[in-house]
């Protein structure tokens, strides 16, 4: 597995594994105007395609053999405006973390965590950020892992439909 920066040559394979990562883990809690809201806006090609370009964030893809087996998006300059006081000094988010459902227990994931955390160390972050679906237990377990902490509720909203959500932080 080599992990590497997107290009916008990776936007055709990565924009339909990203809708299709969050439609298989969430999609069937939407309505389908709600999930298509969604994925039009927060999965467009523009959206990568401006992070690649934006020297602030990153989008890391993992691959073997020419496969993609997932990706995580940080922003190494902005964290949520719901965490109690008191605030980070510099922030980042962990934006987008995902992976093929055929790789679990394969470290594709830890991968890509290990990568965003040494990305926001090298720039000088105080904290990793994030949010979790409040029922995605597995994915809490992976965080509290690494030393995620829950410091907040917070939501997040499909179209329409708001979710309880976790803010959860790692200190630097």
């Amino acid at each position: 597995m080599i992990l590497r920066p997107a290009l916008h040559s990776d936007l055709e394979t990565l924009v339909p594994f990203a809708r299709a990562a969050f439609t298989d883990a969430f999609g069937h809690f939407y309505d389908p105007e709600d999930l298509a809201a969604f994925l039009d806006d927060y999965r467009a090609p523009e959206r990568y395609a401006a992070a690649i370009d934006d020297p602030t964030k990153s989008v890391t893809l993992a691959e073997e053999d020419g496969r993609l087996l997932g990706y995580a998006t940080v922003d190494l300059a902005c964290g949520f405006d719901e965490r109690p006081d008191p605030q980070p000094r510099q922030p980042a988010t962990l934006g987008q973390l995902y992976c093929a459902s055929d790789t679990t227990g394969r470290g594709v994931g830890a991968a890509l965590l290990d990568q965003a955390i040494a990305e926001a160390r090298e720039r000088g972050c105080d904290v990793l950020q994030l949010s979790v679906y409040s029922e995605n237990f597995g994915a809490q377990r992976f965080y509290q892992r690494y030393g995620f902490a829950h410091v907040a509720d917070i939501d997040f909203w499909v179209g329409r439909h708001r979710d309880d959500e976790f803010l959860y932080e790692l200190t630097l």
